[in-house]
């Protein structure tokens, strides 16, 4: 049993490392890379005009911050600051030196149901992100009377899986347990999946962070799906884990 793991950068080489720790074979084949975005020189004057900011990742941070350092500058102390996930709140806190909320389930919804983004009429509220996404955070905050705005500070470069001998490679090393972090990657690996190993492919168990990418994953024709509730490596690791345990148990 091998487990194939998507997600890019660091990340997803730190999740198959410690998956080799624990003895469990996984292949690292990220579907995107990240580099700055297309709004990188309106950041300070966006920055500057917000009233709360919320980062959706850890790029966000990342890019926020490398664009401010090359500009002299650092994350003003007015706005609110709010972050998805334990490492993004970590990462930007760490930047901005400033106190930054985040829900415990680390999605937009939950975002949404803190105190603290209820009450937002009249608020500019600047938004963190890539090329697209989050657009129900974008749609709710304004529909309880805020202005809010996109700095697209990092961009997502899909990978397309050109050499079509991976997946027979993939099969005969053993692939069985699959991670993908995003619907966006998830709908993009589908794509790329010659018609002729895709029944081989839906079969594969399949770890997925949240809801909507369980229902996603559903409806593009996975019958083997976990739902992690967190992209954050110790939680997947974590699942990954005792799942192994217990499949070795049964094959006593």
């Amino acid at each position: 049993m091998t487990v194939l793991v998507t997600r890019p950068g660091q990340d997803g080489e730190m999740l198959c490392f410690n998956l080799q720790q624990r003895q469990i074979a996984s292949i690292h084949h990220p579907l995107i890379d990240v580099s700055q975005g297309r709004d990188y020189s309106s950041l300070m004057d966006d920055l500057s005009q917000a009233d709360i900011v919320i980062a959706v990742s850890q790029y966000a941070v990342f890019w926020a911050q490398y664009t401010l350092k090359t500009i002299h500058q650092s994350f003003p102390t007015k706005p609110k600051y709010f972050a998805i996930g334990n490492k993004t709140a970590e990462l930007l806190q760490q930047y901005t030196q400033q106190p930054v909320l985040s829900p415990q389930i680390s999605d937009s919804e939950h975002l949404l149901d803190l105190p603290a983004l209820k009450l937002v009429k009249n608020k500019r509220i600047l938004i963190l992100r890539g090329n697209g996404g989050r657009e129900l955070i974008h749609q709710t905050l304004q529909q309880r009377g805020a202005t809010v705005f996109y700095n697209e500070i990092y961009r997502r470069n899909l990978l397309p899986i050109k050499d079509i001998h991976l997946w027979e490679q993939w099969k005969m090393q053993g692939v069985s347990h699959l991670v993908i972090t995003s619907g966006e990657q998830l709908a993009f690996f589908i794509s790329q999946v010659p018609k002729q190993y895709l029944p081989w492919v839906v079969q594969l168990k399949l770890y997925v962070p949240s809801l909507r990418i369980h229902q996603q994953a559903e409806e593009l024709g996975f019958s083997h799906i976990i739902n992690t509730g967190s992209a954050a490596n110790p939680v997947l690791l974590d699942c990954l884990s005792n799942t192994f345990t217990t499949g070795q148990k049964h094959d006593r």
